[in-house]
């Protein structure tokens, strides 16, 4: 029981929080740069739930990001020594920090 008080209590004070900084950086910026309305303390929430809307999706939690680090730890461990290398390699290519050849469009100083 106590703990559900905490979270309820912890989520009210991170809304509060969130939209009180959104409604002072929005009043303070917005109106004398672009000359648009001050807003409320509501729409400021309104605000951030619609950015979590459009940014976020409508996935349900927050959790959902560490599921591919649990799946890709789980592939790197049935890896060999070698299927590992090959994988370092081609990620390494593809990010650019890999040992290939240099292209005909790398400029040579």
């Amino acid at each position: 029981m106590w703990f559900g008080l905490k979270v309820v209590l912890f989520v009210v004070v991170a809304v509060g929080l969130a939209g009180a900084a959104v409604m002072l950086l929005w009043n303070a910026l917005l109106p004398v740069l672009f000359g648009w309305q001050t807003i409320t303390f509501a729409q400021a929430v309104g605000l951030l739930v619609l950015s979590r809307i459009l940014i976020g999706g409508l996935r349900g939690g927050w959790g959902h990001r560490g599921h591919w680090r649990a799946r890709m730890a789980e592939r790197w461990e049935r890896m060999s020594d070698e299927e590992r290398a090959q994988f370092r390699a081609a990620m390494g290519r593809r990010c650019g920090r890999g040992h290939a050849e240099p292209s005909e469009r790398q400029v040579q100083v």
